[in-house]
């Protein structure tokens, strides 16, 4: 380990009135959470991907035409919206 940033690392740890030791438990803490929310997402996603192909396979497909109109609703609905908060 560098010994400019051990040094720089007790100091700032010291001025938070914490050990080296106690903020490496926070910091290795934090960064397991982060990486099981990383990792429950990407189950997450998956599963929802494999959701999409297997109903795609099945033939559960909403046509494209449906699908048109109601942007097109939307689009339309939205424009009401802002031209009718712009007066």
């Amino acid at each position: 380990l560098d010994e400019a940033l051990k040094n720089g690392f007790t100091t700032a740890a010291k001025a938070r009135d914490r050990t080296g030791a106690q903020l490496l438990r926070d910091f290795m803490r934090d960064f397991v959470r982060q990486q099981q929310e990383s990792a429950d997402h990407d189950a997450w996603f998956h599963r929802q991907v494999q959701t999409g192909l297997d109903a795609a396979n099945a033939g559960d497909l909403v046509p494209a035409e449906e699908v048109e109109a109601e942007a097109t609703a939307w689009r339309a609905e939205t424009r009401r919206k802002l031209t009718g908060s712009a007066s």
